[in-house]
């Protein structure tokens, strides 16, 4: 898997959903249709308006949220990865038509981290630390990011980054009418459940604080913290280093916009959760996460595969 979690200048994407937010159902429908297309040809040959029921810009918006979700490589040919498999194989996937909150927390782990696909969305969870802002601030606050950090040829234009902006807190509050009609429900992206970005009742600030996420399974929590240590390989890093965002890197504590205590808590369920492959110590002051076999690869999808087959017994995650 691509090492998507360390922001580089060079490798950077903006303005590629062609405004339209993730939808419940296009992951679904976007991996069933890539799984059934020989050619690879399934977004773009003459019948992918049909086979989708949507417009050409849509379909072009599936394929990217595919791809800034890492459900699919971003090369063509696309190939489906492991995740997209496990989560929404037609026959055998855990969560095929996002019915689990967790499933929602692993996608939206996987946007954040994505730096080169969704950088707009790597940005604002690793990089934007205000508690309240407003939609202006927050578009400037990723001009100025973007014109100190990355190459020239790369900046993308003043009307890219106001379209990302606008997407992206849509994307993540939730409807303020209580009375939804089905069309407004099927506009709401999935990542609204979460809880991340909230709105004040003047519709004109928003909120972005560290909370206790008491939805975010252990299962899915853990599975993050594995995938960042093995990208990383690392046998041992500082809790601090996973609570903030000090270096290119995604972190965890920001990704999940969580405090530090919180942080603590899930590490020490984490640590029971599979017993044997992480340890919290301390040396010279300083808590550390450590891997207990230094010597091999922790497999990240251990954790999900735990997370869902318990689910599907009946055990709480």
């Amino acid at each position: 898997m691509e090492n998507n979690m360390k922001f580089s200048s060079e490798k950077v994407a903006f303005g590629r959903h062609e405004t339209f937010a993730l939808r419940y159902s296009w992951l679904t429908k976007g991996l069933h249709g890539l799984s059934k297309d020989k050619n690879n040809s399934v977004f773009t040959d003459d019948n992918a308006v049909i086979h989708f029921g949507v417009g050409r810009n849509m379909v072009s918006s599936i394929r990217y949220w595919l791809t800034a979700c890492q459900l699919i490589t971003p090369k063509i040919p696309h190939d489906i990865s492991p995740i997209g498999h496990f989560i929404f194989d037609k026959n055998k996937g855990k969560d095929i038509y996002l019915e689990d909150e967790a499933t929602i927390w692993l996608m939206h782990w996987l946007l954040a981290t994505n730096s080169t696909t969704a950088t707009a969305w790597f940005w604002f969870f690793n990089k934007f630390h205000k508690p309240e802002f407003t939609s202006a601030e927050l578009q400037t606050a990723l001009t100025d990011f973007i014109n100190e950090n990355i190459i020239e040829k790369k900046r993308p234009s003043a009307s890219s980054i106001k379209k990302d902006i606008a997407l992206l807190t849509r994307m993540y509050i939730q409807s303020t009418t209580n009375k939804r009609n089905s069309l407004e429900e099927a506009l709401d992206s999935p990542f609204s459940l979460l809880g991340l970005v909230t709105q004040s009742d003047s519709g004109q600030i928003f909120q972005f604080k560290p909370e206790a996420r008491t939805s975010l399974p252990i299962g899915i929590f853990a599975f993050a913290v594995a995938q960042y240590i093995e990208l990383r390989q690392l046998i041992t890093i500082p809790i601090e280093e996973l609570m903030y965002s000090k270096s290119d890197f995604a972190t965890l504590g920001s990704v999940f916009k969580l405090t530090e205590s919180d942080l603590i808590t899930k590490l020490e369920l984490m640590i029971d959760y599979i017993p044997n492959l992480f340890d919290i110590r301390e040396s010279a002051g300083i808590h550390q996460l450590y891997k207990v076999d230094s010597e091999n690869k922790i497999n990240p999808m251990l954790y999900l595969q735990k997370y869902y087959a318990d689910i599907k017994t009946g055990i709480a995650a």
